[in-house]
Formats: C-alpha cells, sequence, structure tokens
C-alpha cells in the first residue's frame, strides 16, 4: 500500500491504495463515485472517460499513482451545488439519454472539446465523442445537445 493525494473534482484526498489499482477503481471503489463506468476494460467504450488535467483519459487505463498532482475531473464535478452545467442541462433538455451508461462519457469528452473550442461543428463534435461507444442513441441527439450546450456557453451561461 501506498499513500496518494488525488484531486478529484476540486477537492484533495488522501487515500491508501494499493500502486497497480486504476483511476477507475479508486475513483469508483474508494472515493464512491460511481458516475464514472467501467466497460470494456481496455479502454474502446469511453465509458471511463474522465478529465485528467483537462485531457480526455481512460481511467481504466491510467494507474491511480499516475494521477497524484494533477487535476481530476469526473461527471460529479461539473454541477455547481444544484446547478447542473450547460452540457448536462442540454442532454437532459434534449432527451440525449436512454440507458444513460454512456452519458458520462460523453458529456466530459464534450467538455474538454468545449474547453478548448467552444463553437465546434457538427463534424468536430463527432470527431471528440467518437472514442464514446453508444448502443442506444445512435448519436444524433447527443450531437444536437452538445450543440446546443455550445450557443447557451457561449452566451456566458456557464
Amino acid at each position: 500500500m501506498r499513500q496518494v493525494r488525488l484531486d478529484v473534482n476540486g477537492e484533495v484526498h488522501e487515500i491508501e491504495i494499493k500502486p497497480y489499482w486504476t483511476l477507475l477503481f479508486v475513483l469508483r471503489e474508494k472515493l464512491g463515485l460511481t458516475g464514472t463506468k467501467f466497460g470494456c476494460g481496455t479502454g474502446e467504450c469511453g465509458a471511463w472517460t474522465v478529465l485528467l488535467d483537462g485531457k480526455v483519459v481512460a481511467s481504466c487505463l491510467v494507474l491511480a499513482p499516475q494521477a497524484e498532482g494533477k487535476k481530476i475531473v469526473t461527471i460529479e464535478g461539473l454541477a455547481v451545488g444544484k446547478k447542473l452545467h450547460p452540457l448536462q442541462e442540454s442532454f437532459a433538455k434534449l432527451g440525449a439519454v436512454q440507458c444513460g451508461f454512456c452519458t458520462p462519457g460523453m458529456i466530459l469528452s464534450a467538455k474538454a472539446l468545449l474547453d478548448v473550442n467552444p463553437d465546434p461543428s457538427e463534424g468536430e463534435v463527432r470527431e471528440a465523442i467518437a472514442g464514446n461507444f453508444c448502443r442506444c442513441t445512435g448519436y444524433v441527439k447527443i450531437v444536437e445537445a452538445i450543440l446546443d450546450a455550445a450557443q447557451e456557453i457561449g452566451k456566458g451561461c456557464e
């Protein structure tokens, strides 16, 4: 076991971990943040998406010690109190969810895109979420929700 300090959603956690534990395991099983999902376990599905210093990473492939000293954002960290992030609001408003399993990863991938490109084209949105698989929606409403959120963010709603 070894002690690590993880900055998750703006809160620092000092936690004892085994050096081979993945960030996904620590988030879900040790910190109780279950919004990040375990899908394929090989970094192919996108259910594992978290932001590490603003970049999309496969939390199922990142060892928890590798995240020490970096800012980790999970889906739970987007809302401010009871106020949802514009992406979360747009996904709900436009019905961009069905089973919801892929939704956290989709939203975080979209956030990473909008942080660097606040006015993306449909093609840029599709490229940004290409690593996130959805078996339910066909992606149309997801893309619409991301573009809608981009407009809201552009109006200064974030």
